[in-house]
């Protein structure tokens, strides 16, 4: 059995270490595959095949995971314009028959749904499977995996995909992951506007900000991941975790779906735009709970 690796940013490198881990044991060979090689390093070290090109990465692979930034990103990793060839062949063009393609990234439903297509074309099986978690979860093996595939699918699957996680929820056909992944992250970032704004809103009321940051998390109308992002908050730690710049991309593609689907997203949309203007402010590369320092600093 030979997997590889594809995109080593703050999630891929965890995840890929944990399968890294278990290569052995499960009789396995891991090989990896960055656009930037010094993010391979640190995994080369510890046994895994570093290929110096998306050709030689996956020409051999039985299952392919990919964990990238957005869907241009996967685009052009692939099923982009380049030939099969030469040493920048796209990854679909290079990969062996009924061989699996399980992409962890954030995209929008519509674009996994794009990938499968092309994926067909190759005879390649392709399966959505974004995570739940960010770089805590990822490192502690505590992702969940939402997946879009057959059953049969995810059973061959299945295993590895618990070497990276705690758990995997199966959503049906091809897409479903993404489209779940979706909702939850435009969850997410509304909860932290709206916590943001609370504390926010508190102290200007006289509350003590200790006091708001300790209290509103174990509160029961608070979103459970507003404990640990309370404590950063209170700390003005924005180490990142999520970033900021990513969760600001995950918001516009929920919007282009909402449009695809013709369904209204008034919050959503509103949460996006102050985003993005965190994100023009510089705090695109800090944790996306950064958007509490955007609203302070911006507060009249």
């Amino acid at each position: 059995m030979k997997i590889t690796f594809i995109g080593l940013g703050i999630m891929g490198t965890e995840m890929a270490t944990h399968l890294l881990t278990h290569s052995q044991e499960h009789n396995f060979e891991l090989t990896v595959y960055n656009r930037s090689k010094e993010a391979t390093k640190e995994l080369e070290s510890k046994g895994a095949k570093v290929a110096n090109s998306v050709k030689e990465a996956v020409k051999e692979a039985d299952i392919v995971f990919s964990m990238l930034a957005n869907p241009e990103a996967v685009e052009s990793v692939f099923f982009g314009e380049n030939g099969n060839n030469d040493e920048n062949a796209t990854a679909l063009s290079s990969m062996k028959q009924n061989a699996f393609w399980i992409d962890c990234s954030t995209v929008n439903p519509s674009f996994s749904l794009k990938s499968f297509e092309e994926a067909k074309k190759h005879n390649v099986k392709f399966i959505d499977a974004p995570v739940a978690g960010s770089k805590p979860q990822a490192k502690n093996k505590e992702l969940v995996f939402f997946v879009g595939a057959k059953k049969e699918e995810i059973e061959k699957i299945e295993p590895y995909l618990l070497m990276m996680g705690s758990k995997i929820m199966s959503l049906g056909e091809v897409g479903k992951g993404s489209s779940f992944k979706m909702i939850v992250n435009i969850m997410l970032a509304q909860s932290m506007l709206i916590f943001s704004e609370s504390i926010l809103l508190g102290e200007a009321m006289g509350l003590s900000r200790d006091f708001l940051l300790d209290t509103l998390p174990n509160l029961a109308v608070s979103a459970p991941f507003t404990k640990f992002k309370a404590e950063k908050i209170k700390e003005e730690d924005y180490e990142v975790q999520f970033p900021l710049e990513l969760m600001h991309k995950d918001l516009h593609l929920a919007t282009l779906t909402a449009y695809e689907q013709n369904q209204p997203l008034f919050l959503a949309n509103l949460t996006k735009e102050v985003f993005a203007s965190a994100k023009k402010e510089g705090l695109g590369r800090l944790d996306f709970s950064a958007i509490h320092q955007f609203l302070k600093k911006n507060r009249v």
